[in-house]
């Protein structure tokens, strides 16, 4: 028997081997006097038997055994260590009786002791160990048992600086190791929910982070955003073993976790620096959305959501950075469950994209101040950037909700967009002037977009309902042929149901429409009542939308195929006869020419026209109406080749100096048409009306020039028809001179509603009301006698006096009043 003097008990049989406890005997017996020889096992065995069949002796043997190790670690004889610890992890894998509680006690003090050493072997150790402890089941919980000290110490070799790479990888190895040890043994446990709380948090995650991070910085040219895979030495790749560790950790959160799970990488993506550029965010955020349950999605969004209000005030590519993590956030969220957290998510993106704008203008602004234009205009392309993030995201998201969603997500979009003359919560727009509101609303139509691409709805009323129409068409009434485009993109992508729009290919004389193969169905119900309630509001914004003076060569494309997704989708004979009216409507107007538009627009909507009667006449396979529009087309190619989108649209085009309104062959007639059409199915009496379109409100709500124009018209009015200028009113010429004041009037009176504060338009209006109501006050006295009165009496009354009254009997009543 080996006799160890150095841990004998103080006593007076301290000396004496045959008086010593029995388990103290078995205990000393496994360690030979050779360290080299390693653990014995037949003692080892006697060992392991007696602490089964006695387990009320398990914490008397783990307390001489921390004693002993204790003595071997501060002696620095590191084989007897290890010897120690394989007893002690033999002992922890055959017991587990209730009484082996006292024991893991004693054998976490060891484990604890390995941990605080210096020698990274003794680290490992330990950490081994542990891990061993940690895969164990007990039986029952522990009530009292803490790891506090356990993560600290995991999470500190997590950040090892050891000289040695190779020791300096196995220290971050084991500490990766512990903590996934320490995750396993506290996740599932009630009463370890204390590992949750933001102090663990705070040490568990930055660990993982790191040696992901670290990897990251040494590999550039692999993909951080596709998750590691652990080969055969993955159990030495720190990387790939955190990564593990990181996914199995959220895997496990819970409800009432996910938010002190997700803080810390976010503080950490801050600390480090890691938004620009932010390949490594976006992987960390890749991994949590697909570890988490898919219930728990919006936590994370939420969190990012608040992370960029915080960062409100950074550098527009942190912001960018942290906006394009949202992105890929949502981009996975989307097929899953999100719940309350999609409108969220957009008013948050748009009070960001309205803070950029305001940024942005305000660099702009200050472009005479001490810093360069070169550097003004980096910030500018910088805040470019955080809005194109933006847009991206509200488009990607809206994109890839449910059609339920989907729509809800379009009104809610449509009623962020500022339009003039509307209240808008979101956006003011007096502040932001003109040039931020056009941006806004570019940026917001554009998102539309997106949200609206490959959206099926199965009815229009359903897809394009007022409170969406209304706003959307006023936004076509601007004065921007870039906001025009878009609003008419996003009409496209609603309407067209059956995906005809690339089978167009801009605006053309199409040969033959059947070998397009387009793709329809029979209009429904619903669809007719949709356009014979808003069919007339949608025709009335094409026309409207044609002789725009900044129209260019894609805003015909846009109008022409308005017109020829109309028609594949919602014409019927009657929608069929009101589109025909339209064309000879835009027709008419470009020859007459009331407005003086530029010669360009006026060929343009010839070739318009004469582009979509070609496709209707062909489209309802009508042959009469068919030989009609290609004789026309014929005749214009010979003689009038500028009025035919082949020749208008080309860059060097010869444009005539006028159109002349005789040349009816090169035409199209509403009367030839007619005759063509006469026969069952259409109502060519109506073709007899000129389409004149409905006056409504949206040019108030668009700030167009004819509603100045109005305004104008009815001030001059109201001036004019006072009773002193009566003849003056109606004095009508055609005299040059008078034509060119008028203009000159009208511009006055437009740029004052233009520029003028609203309180002084509104004291000009009343004082002209109050005028008016004078003089009408005067008319109504003179023309207005009192009635007769029986009484005789004379009075005066206000400075006037009345007529003496009337006897009753010498009053002359008609006949018919006398009976």
């Amino acid at each position: 028997m080996v006799f160890n003097s150095s841990v004998a008990p103080a006593g007076v049989c301290g000396c004496c081997g045959p008086l010593r406890p029995r388990y103290k005997r078995l205990v000393d017996n496994i360690f030979p006097e050779d360290p080299k020889d390693g653990l014995s096992k037949s003692d080892m065995e006697k060992l392991t038997f007696y602490a089964v069949s006695a387990p009320e002796k398990l914490d008397r043997i783990g307390e001489y055994l921390a004693e002993k190790l204790s003595r071997d670690v501060v002696r620095h004889r590191y084989g007897y260590v290890v010897i120690a610890m394989e007893a002690l992890d033999q002992l922890l894998m055959a017991c587990h009786s209730q009484s082996i509680k006292p024991f893991v006690e004693s054998f976490l003090r060891m484990v604890a002791k390995l941990l605080e050493s210096r020698e990274p072997d003794l680290q490992v150790l330990g950490t081994n160990s542990f891990v061993k402890f940690a895969n164990i089941e007990e039986d029952t919980p522990s009530y009292h048992r803490r790891y506090d000290f356990f993560v600290s110490q995991f999470s500190a070799m997590c950040h090892s600086t050891h000289e040695d790479p190779e020791t300096r990888t196995r220290i971050r190895v084991a500490g990766i190791k512990g903590l996934q040890g320490v995750v396993r043994k506290t996740v599932n446990d009630e009463l370890q929910a204390i590992i949750w709380e933001p102090q663990h948090m705070d040490k568990l995650i930055p660990s993982m982070l790191f040696n992901m991070q670290d990897s990251e910085d040494l590999d550039r040219a692999g993909h951080p955003s596709t998750p590691s895979v652990v080969g055969q030495d993955g159990e030495e790749n720190p990387a790939a073993l955190a990564e593990n560790c990181f996914r199995e950790l959220l895997g496990r959160a819970a409800y009432g976790n996910m938010n002190n799970a997700v803080r810390p990488v976010l503080v950490h993506l801050d600390n480090h620096g890691l938004w620009d550029p932010n390949e490594f965010a976006v992987s960390c955020f890749r991994i949590i959305m697909y570890s988490i349950q898919a219930q728990h999605s919006h936590h994370v969004i939420q969190q990012v959501l608040n992370h960029l209000d915080t960062n409100n005030r950074t550098t527009p590519r942190v912001r960018a950075g942290i906006v394009q993590v949202l992105l890929e956030t949502v981009a996975i969220a989307a097929k899953g469950s999100v719940g309350p957290t999609v409108l969220e998510v957009f008013n948050t993106l748009l009070k960001h994209l309205r803070m950029s704008v305001d940024l942005e203008l305000g660099e702009s602004s200050r472009r005479n101040s001490s810093s360069s234009v070169s550097s003004v205009r980096g910030k500018e392309s910088d805040e470019r950037i955080v809005q194109n993030a933006i847009i991206q995201t509200i488009g990607f998201f809206g994109g890839n909700l449910p059609d339920y969603q989907r729509a809800e997500v379009m009104m809610f979009i449509m009623g962020k967009v500022p339009v003039y003359g509307t209240p808008c919560h979101t956006l003011d727009t007096v502040k932001i002037g003109h040039q931020g509101t056009k941006r806004i609303q570019t940026m917001l139509l554009s998102s539309l977009i997106m949200v609206t691409s490959g959206f099926k709805s199965k009815s229009m009323a359903a897809a394009l309902p007022p409170s969406f129409l209304d706003p959307l068409f006023s936004i076509s009434l601007m004065e921007d042929s870039e906001l025009r485009q878009l609003v008419l993109e996003i009409l496209h992508n609603i309407i067209d149901r059956h995906d005809n729009r690339a089978k167009l290919r801009g605006i053309r004389i199409i040969p033959n429409v059947s070998a397009l193969k387009f793709k329809r169905e029979k209009i429904s119900k619903q669809d007719i009542t949709f356009m014979k309630k808003h069919g007339q509001q949608l025709y009335r914004h094409i026309y409207l939308g044609c002789k725009e003076e900044d129209n260019v060569h894609k805003n015909f494309e846009l109008l022409f195929t308005t017109l020829a997704i109309l028609t594949i989708e919602l014409a019927n004979e009657e929608v069929v006869i009101d589109l025909i009216r339209l064309s000879m409507a835009l027709q008419e107007m470009a020859l007459a020419n009331e407005e003086n538009m530029p010669m360009f627009i006026r060929c343009g909507i010839m070739a318009l026209v004469a582009a979509y009667l070609n496709f209707l006449s062909k489209m309802i396979a009508h042959l009469p109406l068919c030989q009609h529009v290609s004789k026309v087309i014929e005749l214009r190619n010979l003689d009038a080749p500028y009025l035919l989108p082949e020749h208008v649209f080309r860059d060097k085009c010869q444009l005539p100096e006028s159109l002349d309104k005789n040349d009816r062959q090169v035409y199209f007639q509403a009367s030839d048409m007619a005759e063509c059409l006469a026969g069952p199915g259409y109502n060519v009496e109506r073709l007899s009306i000129p389409y004149v379109p409905q006056v409504t409100d949206e040019d108030r709500l668009s700030r167009r020039k004819s509603f100045v124009d109005t305004i104008s018209l009815q001030v001059d009015i109201m001036s004019n028809s006072l009773p002193d200028k009566v003849g003056k009113s109606f004095e009508l010429t055609n005299t040059t001179g008078l034509e060119e004041q008028e203009r000159e009037k009208r511009r006055q009176v437009m740029e004052k509603f233009q520029k003028a504060p609203f309180e002084e338009i509104a004291a000009h209006c009343e004082s002209k009301a109050n005028m008016l109501h004078d003089r009408l006050a005067q008319i109504f006295e003179l023309t207005i006698r009192p009635p007769p009165s029986p009484s005789g009496v004379v009075s005066i009354s206000t400075g006037h006096t009345q007529h003496p009254s009337v006897p009753v009997y010498e009053m002359k009543f008609p006949d018919l009043c006398v009976y």
